[in-house]
């Protein structure tokens, strides 16, 4: 288990200047629909690194608990480089274990959000990339578009893999399971408002 962090543990991270808001409230204001306790009730236990598969997989590069350690420490820039978040298996057993009611789950998703508004993060992973894709194809039409979707990732497998993929694609073209143009939804403008309200990616369509 990861050590919670110390000023000598962090001394490469610089803390955020002083903008009038910490980042511990830019994240507890990302959280704000959600039925969890706010982080500063996080007793530092242990339970969400321990119970998360992820973690104890030695996949992430700081578990959880330390992630919300770091946040309230103010290490921004440290959590916004971290593979944790990305990392994420969605499985919830931290936010159903964890024994401040804290919604461990929710705050991996909010710092996926943020690290894409702020454009921020480790160059090699895929998921800001896919996600950012993602919002940018919903913006333009309305719909996920999976042809455009999988040029995300498609290029990290090895050409076997890729002829199997474009294979698998082009069979469900054939049985018209998978569009050749993505639909467009009626009063797209109107969505696009709405989404931006919680993704605001507008500028970067």
């Amino acid at each position: 288990m990861n050590a919670a962090p110390t000023p000598t543990a962090t001394a490469t991270a610089a803390a955020p200047p002083d903008s009038g808001v910490s980042f511990v409230e830019e994240i507890g204001h990302l959280l704000y629909a959600s039925k969890g306790n706010p982080l500063n009730t996080c007793i530092q236990c242990g339970t969400c690194s321990a119970t998360c598969p992820v973690a104890s997989g030695g996949f992430m590069d700081n578990s959880p608990r330390r992630v919300i350690a770091l946040i309230r420490a103010g290490f921004k820039e440290q959590v916004l480089k971290a593979n944790t978040y990305w990392y994420c298996a969605s499985c919830y057993q931290c936010t159903v274990r964890c024994p401040r009611n804290i919604d461990i789950a929710e705050l991996m998703y909010g710092l996926k959000r943020y690290t894409v508004w702020k454009a921020k993060g480790q160059e090699d992973l895929i998921g800001p990339t896919f996600t950012e894709t993602f919002v940018k194809t919903i913006l333009r039409s309305g719909r996920s578009y999976e042809p455009v979707l999988a040029t995300t990732y498609l290029f990290t497998y090895g050409l076997p893999e890729m002829i199997q993929e474009a294979q698998t694609a082009t069979a469900l073209m054939i049985k018209g399971r998978l569009p050749l143009l993505p639909a467009r939804i009626k009063r797209l403008d109107n969505f696009k408002r709405m989404i931006q309200h919680i993704i605001p990616l507008g500028d970067k369509e």
